[in-house]
């Protein structure tokens, strides 16, 4: 897994909790009760999608020589969705 600065994964986290928050199915599969004890929170739900890399987002680092990196936050599993 790639190294993302505080702010990186801060801002990972935020884009896809919004996501949520405005109606965008989860990627991963939760109970009722799993929803309920994490309170429905879309920052939440947004951490357990980045930790086990199913957020399709990718961060653009800007690199020496006016030339930019696009780096995936990990390569998406659909696998993971069934």
């Amino acid at each position: 897994m790639h190294e993302y600065t505080k702010y990186e994964h801060a801002r990972i986290i935020g884009a896809r909790a919004l996501q949520i928050s405005m109606g965008a199915p989860f990627l991963i599969k939760l109970s009722d009760e799993e929803l309920k004890n994490i309170g429905y929170n879309a920052v939440e739900i947004a951490k357990l999608e980045f930790k086990q890399g199913l957020i399709p987002i990718t961060v653009k680092k800007p690199m020496p020589g006016s030339t930019s990196k696009d780096t995936p936050v990990k390569p998406f599993d659909q696998t993971k969705l069934e």
